[in-house]
């Protein structure tokens, strides 16, 4: 298949070094290592061997689909799919450098993956029940803030995802300093998936209750920085995402919304609550993707499609709608002769 003699292991971690150039997350590129890695094992099964002395020749097109079948058996189809992109991309950096003389992964089927339906909090009411139940202090705790709480945590946080449509990676990254602007015209600088930047505009109660967090927050731990974390768990330290998580669930059980949360969202729920009803709202395409830091219209469009608004005004286009119509302004209905 190729010139290259070396194992095909020692080329995964060559193909990881060239792909730093390109600034990957450390998230992306463990995922590139687990995928790379995770088929290769797979191959191995495949034709007898062990992981580290897979060579080039074993990569053929039969083996790699039966290597792929392997890993695709207790695996999402988003899961195999990725590792498919991963693969390809893979093998086109060695088609480039002249190693193999070509790419095998057309020959392996990919699963089609549908695009997954946002799923926002169930309910009309249930992102204004969460917050007002929250601030009557429905949280308890082991160790208080209120302040922090009811001001951030409980309120601007939440607000955070419901306002402004931020991811928790994007929440639990933001700096002190990243909130900006003039008193009433307050903006929040966010770094998004491969470090792209947007600019959010906040309005006046959720800056309001950013500003009462940050006083109760120097009162309690002292002078606060710009390059400090903007969320802090009760040590003061920087919020991680397992005690986000946590919080996030506790708010919705002392609220008494936790069966309003589709399962696997928690913080995302608020996300995709804050796109719908941006769509709702007649929001455009472009805006919500600007908004949330969407790379395609695709995603966006997804918010529009689910909205209720959109599907009533797709149903009520339907002609028969135009005979009933008419039939109601005429009276009609009633039985004749």
């Amino acid at each position: 298949m190729s010139g290259q003699t070396g194992p095909v292991v020692e080329a995964v971690e060559q193909y990881l070094v060239a792909r730093r150039a390109a600034k990957p997350s450390p998230h992306t590129v463990a995922a590139y290592r687990r995928d790379l890695h995770g088929v290769l094992r797979c191959v191995a099964q495949v034709v007898g061997a062990e992981p580290g002395r897979v060579g080039w020749a074993d990569l053929g097109a039969p083996v790699l689909r039966a290597a792929f079948a392997e890993f695709a058996a207790e695996r999402a189809a988003s899961s195999v799919l990725r590792a498919w992109s991963t693969w390809n991309g893979f093998f086109d950096f060695w088609v480039s450098e002249q190693v193999v003389a070509g790419n095998p992964m057309s020959a392996v089927p990919r699963p089609r993956v549908r695009p997954s339906a946002p799923k926002p909090l169930m309910g009309e009411d249930t992102p204004e029940r969460l917050l007002e139940a929250l601030a009557r202090g429905a949280r308890r705790a082991r160790d208080p803030w209120p302040e922090r709480d009811l001001a951030v945590l409980a309120l601007a946080l939440l607000a955070l995802a419901l306002l402004t449509g931020m991811r928790s990676a994007e929440m639990l990254g933001l700096r002190v300093d990243s909130v900006g602007g003039r008193a009433g015209e307050r903006r929040i600088r966010v770094v998004g998936k491969g470090g792209g930047e947007r600019v959010l505009p906040i309005e006046v109660p959720l800056e309001a209750l950013l500003e009462a967090y940050l006083d109760s927050r120097r009162r309690r731990f002292g002078a606060v920085r710009g390059s400090d974390p903007l969320l802090v768990d009760n040590r003061g330290q920087g919020l991680r995402r397992g005690g986000l998580q946590y919080l996030v669930q506790q708010c919705y059980k002392h609220a008494g919304v936790r069966d309003r949360v589709a399962r696997g969202t928690l913080v995302h729920a608020l996300r995709h609550t804050f796109a719908t009803r941006l769509a709702e709202d007649g929001a455009s395409v472009s805006e919500i993707m600007h908004l949330l830091g969407h790379s395609s219209v695709a995603s966006s469009q997804a918010y529009i499609e689910v909205t209720a608004r959109a599907q009533r005004e797709a149903a009520s286009s339907n002609r028969t709608y135009g005979v009933l119509r008419r039939l109601v302004a005429e009276g009609g209905g009633g039985g004749g002769g």
